[in-house]
């Protein structure tokens, strides 16, 4: 049996993935202002972290998802805090 070496992603590739990471960093982000902010902002953080480590062209979408992310959770705590629950509530 022949062992192979790991095979390599080629650059275009590598930056082509970060980019899209930025996007889904952006997009998990602003979802999770409405829905589920207590997965969707830790993971928009983690994915922006990774699309800036990576050296992606969209820096600015990476930048705003991380945001957008710390908002969610943010928000989470002030929910638990007021509200003792993770829902949103309107009216009386």
């Amino acid at each position: 049996m022949a062992l192979t070496a790991p095979s390599r992603i080629s650059p275009v590739r590598a930056r082509r993935d970060a980019d899209g990471m930025a996007v889904a960093s952006f997009v998990l982000g602003l979802i999770g202002l409405l829905l589920f902010n207590a997965v969707f902002g830790p993971c928009a953080i983690v994915l922006g972290t990774l699309a800036i480590a990576r050296d992606t062209h969209r820096r600015g979408r990476a930048l705003l998802g991380i945001t957008l992310g710390i908002a969610d959770v943010v928000l989470l705590i002030v929910l638990l805090t007021l509200n003792h629950s993770v829902f949103w509530q309107f009216g009386g």
